[in-house]
């Protein structure tokens, strides 16, 4: 083969399809899943933290340690099966034992994750599942039974997935041990991979429906503010076409709810984008399982449509009322902005008009000014001249006659200079 060098990025990228591997499963089998939250934004959490908490967990049982920086593993841990993942916002852990307790859905199966190692967490639960796979029983009606028994038959979805390969079934409601229940009865026949990716598929549905509805619970908070803004600026706009009151006073106003708005915006435009990721994989994950209804019950794909995606949908319509109240805010701005600028420019026309009567009075005051130094120059010129020529009174003229016959000269010609003068300056 012809050398070549690689891109840097090359295997890991293409290791990255494969980092994620479904669990494998055999029915018997209790799985054991917990999402962790960080309380801090996604971006400026410390995903070190999420390791050295899966270290100490791996401790307590002598398991291997995963590589630095890694973003998955999987191992055994005690008689489970672990596999963790880290994500943008979250981590998980999912616990296989091959086996399942006598009582369904045992609180003290959970026990696979310490007491003490719980409480260390530095984030928060977002969801945990208690998942029972067992062989799909010959009579359906055994089916039927327990899942009203473990079940709240108003909220229980069950349905036939992948080619009737299972039948599974929950209630999306959270038990009094505080986790959520999923029974899994699989089919003869269906292998472990196939079982392994039914678990994946509903633990995913359940942490990303989980995670999307964080979008909602933002929603109901903000909704009364946002309320608050959009009769505001309704009343700041009746005011700017009534006219009620001065622009340069509205303005400010306007300002202000147009930047609060901005604001709100900025700190959701994460949550809103991320929602709108996690129903997506909500729907594609219950697209991929290929239901079939079971008795009669509704489907997974029913109990979303009914009560998932009108959260959703507020969610959304939240978001474009908070992108149609800014756009409303700016172009209020806008047209505010033009007003107040128009009526400065006529005020502005107004100073210059006045500035010019001004100036024209200046102009015919300097003149009159002008006129008077050339009268009061002239006096004192004339006097300086016949200073200057009072030797001539000698020869017979008398200082009365000799000033007399200087004086006109004299005024003319600082009159002439004067003149000279402004017109230079002009």
């Amino acid at each position: 083969m012809t050398p070549i060098d690689d891109h840097p990025l090359r295997y890991a990228v293409a290791n990255e399809l494969h980092a994620r591997p479904f669990p494998v499963a055999n029915a018997p089998c209790t799985v054991i899943f917990l999402a962790i939250k960080n309380p801090e934004a996604a971006v400026g959490r410390d995903k070190g933290q999420d390791i050295a908490h899966l270290t100490d967990l791996l401790d307590r049982h002598g398991a291997p340690h995963p590589q630095p920086g890694a973003t998955h593993f999987a191992g055994q841990i005690g008689r489970h099966w672990l596999k963790w993942e880290q994500h943008t916002e979250f981590v998980t852990y999912t616990a296989i034992a091959q086996n399942v307790s006598e009582r369904a859905f045992d609180p003290a199966d959970f026990e696979v994750f310490p007491e003490d190692w719980l409480m260390s967490s530095t984030g928060q639960r977002i969801t945990s599942i208690l998942m029972r796979v067992v062989p799909r029983p010959e009579n359906e009606d055994a089916i039927k039974g327990a899942l009203n028994d473990w079940f709240e038959p108003e909220s229980l979805a069950a349905s036939r997935v992948l080619d009737d390969s299972a039948i599974c079934g929950s209630d999306f409601r959270i038990d009094p041990s505080g986790h959520m229940r999923f029974a899994v009865f699989v089919g003869e026949g269906t292998g472990e991979r196939r079982i392994g990716r039914i678990i994946q598929r509903m633990c995913e549905i359940e942490t990303y429906k989980a995670m999307s509805m964080l979008g909602f619970a933002r929603v109901k908070q903000l909704s009364p503010r946002i309320g608050e803004l959009d009769g505001k600026l309704t009343d700041l706009m009746v005011e700017m076409t009534d006219d009620t009151a001065p622009p340069d006073k509205l303005l400010p106003q306007l300002l202000s709810t147009s930047t609060e708005l901005e604001t709100i915006a900025a700190r959701c435009s994460f949550r809103f984008g991320a929602t709108g990721a996690y129903e997506a994989l909500v729907t594609q994950r219950i697209a991929v399982l290929r239901e079939q209804r079971f008795n009669g019950r509704q489907t997974f794909s029913d109990f979303m449509m009914r009560r998932y995606d009108p959260a959703m949908r507020t969610v959304k319509s939240t978001e474009r009322r908070l992108k149609a109240l800014s756009d409303r805010a700016i172009r209020a701005g806008e047209l505010l902005r033009t007003r107040v600028d128009v009526e400065r420019s006529a005020q502005n026309q107004a100073l210059l008009e006045s500035m010019d009567r001004r100036a024209d009075l200046a102009l015919r005051l300097q003149h009159t000014v002008e006129g008077l130094s050339v009268v009061a120059i002239s006096y004192y010129a004339v006097s300086l001249v016949s200073y200057l020529l009072y030797p001539l009174t000698q020869m017979g003229l008398s200082k009365g006659a000799l000033t007399a016959a200087v004086t006109i000269p004299v005024v003319l010609a600082v009159w002439f200079g004067v003149r000279t003068v402004r017109k230079r300056l002009e």
